[in-house]
């Protein structure tokens, strides 16, 4: 008579993830991002090279045009190149998550016990990350070209930390259109569609007082416009507490509408 071995039945997935794994769960892969920098340093290229690009040919090239003089225009224009900037490089998080499905990883991870949105929110905290550097990157940056903060050090951290709360909102639309479209070259193209309207319509370049009236309406109401006009009052002084106010109200929009969509999205898609 032969004795039968009796193995113990694996622990059953859990149905449902707490919040504070879910936190940890987005935390890790968060991380796992972020450590790529260090093997792959080119991956800040985008957050370095681009935002300084655009601060040095819009204050040199416009500046004397639009304001007057180079310094003068800097004082105006490097907040809402800051906010220009954040917003943007929300496309290379819909990228990296397409890119992540064509090449099956968002595939496993679906497959383990960890909540639905960590695959998601991991790369927006990871890509929020770097953009804090590029916001840091283009203040040094504007400091060394003579731009100078007309008000404290703790409101120029309250508009850093405004930008990159309602970036992470903002991320989620992106994220979106990258569950969406096919493929990374496609969500490129819709993601530059959104934004090159919302930015170039916005008070981030120019006074919205300069544009057509049938224009300004439309910008005034734009959420670029009033993210420029918050984090410019906290930089350089004037209103703060209206736009600051409908800026974090259109981010809580973007994430009560847009991360339902994405990770439903995210999980329909194969």
């Amino acid at each position: 008579m032969s004795a039968m071995t009796m193995q113990p039945a694996a622990d059953p997935l859990p149905a449902r993830v707490g919040p504070l794994q879910a936190v940890q769960q987005t935390c890790s892969l968060a991380w796992r991002t972020l450590v790529q920098v260090k093997h792959n340093p080119l991956e800040l290229m985008d957050f370095s090279v681009q935002p300084i690009m655009f601060l040095l040919l819009f204050v040199y090239v416009f500046g004397g045009a639009i304001g007057g003089s180079a310094h003068g225009y800097l004082q105006f224009v490097l907040p809402g190149i800051i906010v220009q900037n954040s917003l943007f490089t929300t496309m290379n998080t819909a990228v990296g998550l397409s890119t992540d499905l064509d090449k099956g990883f968002s595939s496993r991870l679906r497959a383990l016990p960890i909540a639905r949105f960590t695959p998601l929110g991991g790369r927006i905290v990871a890509d929020i990350a770097k953009q804090a550097w590029a916001v840091a990157l283009l203040f040094a940056v504007g400091s060394a070209m003579g731009f100078r903060a007309q008000t404290s050090g703790l409101a120029v951290l309250a508009a850093a930390g405004l930008v990159l709360v309602f970036t992470l909102a903002f991320a989620w639309a992106l994220v979106w259109v990258g569950m969406l479209v096919a493929n990374p070259e496609k969500v490129q193209i819709f993601g530059f569609v959104v934004l090159f309207p919302l930015t170039f319509t916005s008070g981030a370049f120019v006074r919205t007082a300069t544009m057509p009236g049938w224009l300004q309406a439309f910008s005034k109401a734009n959420p670029v416009t009033l993210l420029a006009d918050a984090t410019r009052a906290l930089m350089v002084g004037g209103p703060v507490a209206a736009p600051a106010v409908e800026s974090l109200l259109y981010a809580a929009g973007f994430v009560a509408v847009f991360g339902p969509l994405a990770v439903r999205a995210f999980m329909r898609r194969g």
